[in-house]
Protein backbone atom coordinates (compact mmCIF):
# COMPACT_ATOMS: atom_id res chain seq x y z
CA UNK A 1 0.00 0.00 0.00
CA UNK A 2 1.03 3.58 -0.32
CA UNK A 3 0.93 6.49 2.04
CA UNK A 4 -1.52 9.30 2.53
CA UNK A 5 -0.03 12.78 2.84
CA UNK A 6 -1.84 15.66 4.56
CA UNK A 7 -1.14 19.34 4.07
CA UNK A 8 -1.98 22.22 6.38
CA UNK A 9 -1.30 24.98 3.85
CA UNK A 10 -0.44 28.40 5.19
CA UNK A 11 0.72 31.74 3.84
CA UNK A 12 4.23 31.39 5.34
CA UNK A 13 4.51 27.75 6.45
CA UNK A 14 2.93 24.47 5.44
CA UNK A 15 2.59 21.56 7.84
CA UNK A 16 3.02 18.07 6.41
CA UNK A 17 1.90 14.74 7.87
CA UNK A 18 2.01 11.24 6.41
CA UNK A 19 0.50 7.89 7.17
CA UNK A 20 2.40 4.66 7.46
CA UNK A 21 2.23 2.50 4.30
CA UNK A 22 -0.72 0.54 5.74
CA UNK A 23 -2.60 3.83 6.32
CA UNK A 24 -3.21 3.12 10.00
CA UNK A 25 -1.16 5.76 11.82
CA UNK A 26 -0.79 9.48 11.08
CA UNK A 27 2.60 11.03 11.85
CA UNK A 28 3.83 14.57 11.61
CA UNK A 29 6.57 14.78 9.00
CA UNK A 30 7.77 18.38 8.89
CA UNK A 31 6.90 21.99 8.27
CA UNK A 32 8.09 23.57 5.03
CA UNK A 33 8.29 27.19 3.98
CA UNK A 34 5.30 27.60 1.69
CA UNK A 35 7.50 29.08 -1.01
CA UNK A 36 9.40 25.75 -1.14
CA UNK A 37 6.43 23.37 -0.93
CA UNK A 38 6.52 22.16 -4.54
CA UNK A 39 10.24 21.34 -4.36
CA UNK A 40 9.66 19.45 -1.11
CA UNK A 41 6.71 17.48 -2.53
CA UNK A 42 8.59 16.60 -5.72
CA UNK A 43 11.46 15.21 -3.67
CA UNK A 44 9.12 13.34 -1.31
CA UNK A 45 7.08 11.79 -4.15
CA UNK A 46 10.32 10.53 -5.73
CA UNK A 47 11.18 8.67 -2.50
CA UNK A 48 7.77 7.52 -1.28
CA UNK A 49 4.65 6.22 -2.96
CA UNK A 50 1.71 8.47 -2.07
CA UNK A 51 -1.81 7.33 -2.90
CA UNK A 52 -3.60 10.55 -2.03
CA UNK A 53 -2.97 14.07 -0.76
CA UNK A 54 -5.42 15.47 1.77
CA UNK A 55 -5.47 19.26 1.94
CA UNK A 56 -6.96 21.09 4.90
CA UNK A 57 -10.09 22.99 3.87
CA UNK A 58 -10.39 26.19 5.90
CA UNK A 59 -13.93 27.08 6.86
CA UNK A 60 -15.37 29.50 9.36
CA UNK A 61 -17.90 28.50 12.00
CA UNK A 62 -20.78 29.60 9.74
CA UNK A 63 -19.46 27.16 7.10
CA UNK A 64 -18.24 29.98 4.81
CA UNK A 65 -14.77 29.88 3.30
CA UNK A 66 -11.95 31.50 5.21
CA UNK A 67 -9.63 34.14 3.80
CA UNK A 68 -6.97 31.49 3.07
CA UNK A 69 -9.21 29.40 0.80
CA UNK A 70 -8.24 31.29 -2.36
CA UNK A 71 -4.53 30.59 -1.75
CA UNK A 72 -5.27 26.93 -1.06
CA UNK A 73 -7.30 26.57 -4.25
CA UNK A 74 -4.43 28.10 -6.24
CA UNK A 75 -2.01 25.70 -4.55
CA UNK A 76 -4.21 22.68 -5.35
CA UNK A 77 -4.62 23.78 -8.97
CA UNK A 78 -0.83 24.03 -9.34
CA UNK A 79 -0.32 20.71 -7.54
CA UNK A 80 -2.73 18.96 -9.93
CA UNK A 81 -0.99 20.59 -12.91
CA UNK A 82 2.44 19.35 -11.76
CA UNK A 83 1.17 15.91 -10.65
CA UNK A 84 -1.89 15.22 -12.84
CA UNK A 85 -2.34 11.59 -11.74
CA UNK A 86 -2.25 12.42 -8.04
CA UNK A 87 -5.56 12.14 -6.21
CA UNK A 88 -6.22 15.20 -4.03
CA UNK A 89 -9.02 15.63 -1.53
CA UNK A 90 -10.03 18.42 0.83
CA UNK A 91 -10.79 17.75 4.51
CA UNK A 92 -12.33 20.16 7.00
CA UNK A 93 -9.56 21.73 9.09
CA UNK A 94 -11.64 23.77 11.53
CA UNK A 95 -10.11 23.91 15.01
CA UNK A 96 -6.96 21.99 14.06
CA UNK A 97 -4.61 24.78 15.20
CA UNK A 98 -6.50 25.13 18.47
CA UNK A 99 -6.47 21.35 19.03
CA UNK A 100 -2.76 21.28 18.17
CA UNK A 101 -2.00 23.97 20.73
CA UNK A 102 -4.10 22.20 23.36
CA UNK A 103 -2.32 18.91 22.61
CA UNK A 104 1.05 20.62 23.01
CA UNK A 105 -0.05 22.08 26.36
CA UNK A 106 -1.43 18.78 27.63
CA UNK A 107 1.72 16.91 26.60
CA UNK A 108 3.74 19.12 28.91
CA UNK A 109 5.73 21.10 26.36
CA UNK A 110 7.34 24.19 27.76
CA UNK A 111 5.79 27.54 26.80
CA UNK A 112 8.65 28.37 24.43
CA UNK A 113 8.10 25.12 22.49
CA UNK A 114 4.32 25.67 22.42
CA UNK A 115 4.94 29.00 20.67
CA UNK A 116 6.75 27.23 17.83
CA UNK A 117 4.34 27.90 14.94
CA UNK A 118 6.08 25.37 12.71
CA UNK A 119 5.34 22.64 15.25
CA UNK A 120 1.70 23.79 15.47
CA UNK A 121 1.43 23.50 11.67
CA UNK A 122 2.93 20.01 11.64
CA UNK A 123 0.62 18.82 14.41
CA UNK A 124 -2.34 20.43 12.63
CA UNK A 125 -1.51 18.46 9.48
CA UNK A 126 -1.37 15.31 11.61
CA UNK A 127 -4.80 16.08 13.06
CA UNK A 128 -6.20 16.63 9.55
CA UNK A 129 -4.78 13.27 8.42
CA UNK A 130 -5.96 11.42 11.52
CA UNK A 131 -9.45 12.88 11.13
CA UNK A 132 -9.53 11.88 7.48
CA UNK A 133 -8.43 8.32 8.23
CA UNK A 134 -10.94 8.00 11.08
CA UNK A 135 -13.75 9.22 8.82
CA UNK A 136 -12.82 6.52 6.30
CA UNK A 137 -13.03 3.88 9.03
CA UNK A 138 -16.45 5.25 10.03
CA UNK A 139 -17.63 5.06 6.42
CA UNK A 140 -16.31 1.51 6.06
CA UNK A 141 -18.13 0.41 9.21
CA UNK A 142 -21.32 1.95 7.88
CA UNK A 143 -20.86 0.20 4.53
CA UNK A 144 -20.11 3.38 2.62
CA UNK A 145 -16.51 2.79 1.65
CA UNK A 146 -15.71 4.46 -1.63
CA UNK A 147 -18.03 7.40 -1.08
CA UNK A 148 -16.62 10.73 -0.03
CA UNK A 149 -16.39 11.14 3.71
CA UNK A 150 -18.66 13.46 5.64
CA UNK A 151 -15.93 16.07 6.14
CA UNK A 152 -14.11 15.76 2.85
CA UNK A 153 -14.62 16.92 -0.68
CA UNK A 154 -13.03 15.40 -3.75
CA UNK A 155 -11.14 18.01 -5.73
CA UNK A 156 -12.83 16.92 -8.94
CA UNK A 157 -16.14 18.05 -7.40
CA UNK A 158 -15.02 21.66 -7.03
Amino acid sequence: MSRLLAIDYGKKRTGIAVSDPLQIIANGLTTVETSKIFDFLKSYFEKEKVEKVIVGLPKQMNNEASENLHRIEQFVTQLKKIHPTLEVEYFDERFTSKIAQQTMFESGLKKKNRQNKALVDEISATIILQGYMESKIYDKEKGRLGEKTRNSKLISET
